[in-house]
């Protein structure tokens, strides 16, 4: 089984645009080579550094996906993160946390990290960002990449 998170958005900006963000904070924080492009984050997706697979693509999400009916977000964007498990995965999910908090400030709308499309690990509605009470997966490292204020909240999905 894939190690994966993704990053879905509902925002008013074309997916070519957050591709072109998604290069510009991944390269300023080295994770990508210069070969990289914010094309090739579109198809067939690009590998940092470190392994991850990244990728941004449209997304439509069905009306009974937990997304839309228990978080009331319906993304538009999804960034797609698919992890080498042969790799350093703390790093990794360093790396996927140093992405996201990027496109936060850089991309509006409601959005919402998921691990394995399960685990919520952050949410954002409106300005209210609220970041998983977990300390394992928000260790010091990982909240001080986080620039926009947040609290902490453990949001689930429902069991139905």
């Amino acid at each position: 089984m894939a190690i994966s998170h993704s990053f879905s958005i509902a925002t008013a900006m074309p997916p070519g645009d957050v591709a072109h963000a998604l290069k510009t904070i991944g390269g300023d924080a080295g994770l990508f080579t210069a070969a990289v492009t914010p094309e090739s984050l579109l198809d067939p997706g690009a590998v940092s550094e470190r392994g991850t697979w990244i990728r941004v693509v449209a997304t439509r999400p069905q009306p009974w996906s937990p997304v839309v009916t228990d978080l009331g977000i319906m993304p538009s964007v999804r960034v797609a993160f698919v992890f080498d498990k042969e790799a350093d995965l703390s790093g990794q999910e360093d790396d996927v946390i140093t992405v996201v908090a990027g496109l936060l400030r850089q991309v509006p709308g409601d959005a919402v990290l998921l691990f394995h499309d399960e685990t919520i690990w952050l949410l954002r509605r409106g300005d209210d960002l609220s970041l998983n009470e977990r300390n394992d997966l928000w260790p010091p490292r990982r909240l001080a990449v986080v620039s926009q204020p947040y609290r902490r909240a453990t949001h689930a999905f429902s069991e139905e």
